[in-house]
């Protein structure tokens, strides 16, 4: 029986292209039906605040995160830029590009969803 040998580089190319779609960017397996878009905890409070302001203006309803909401507490800019930045994030279709922020964003595989704030 011959033995098969694959060299490193031609393994490599191999599971590239694998994780290369049709568009030739890399794409987690059914990544994208199960992403949020959160915003950093290390951003600053003028760059969340301007993620507020860029996604409401998008989103056009942030009532979510105003008083009485149901994704208003806890009262943190981190967790209001992180609900509209997520919304924002779905309604353009979930690309991971759609979730950049000037870098602030960052997508989470864990649904960041608590008590009666659901991220969608």
């Amino acid at each position: 029986m011959a033995k098969s040998t694959l060299s490193l580089p031609t393994l490599l190319l191999f599971l590239l292209l694998l994780l290369l779609n049709s568009e030739g960017s890399p794409k987690l397996a059914n990544a994208q039906a199960d992403t949020w878009c959160i915003a950093k905890p290390s951003s600053s409070d003028a760059e969340l605040t301007a993620n507020i302001i860029f996604s409401c203006d998008q989103v056009l309803d942030c009532r979510l995160i105003q008083e009485g909401g149901q994704c208003f507490l806890p009262n943190t800019l981190v967790h209001h830029a992180s609900v509209v930045m997520n919304l924002y994030y779905k309604m353009m279709g979930k690309n991971y590009w759609n979730c950049d922020f000037r870098n602030s964003g960052l997508l989470s595989l864990t649904d960041p969803s608590h008590d009666s704030c659901t991220y969608v």
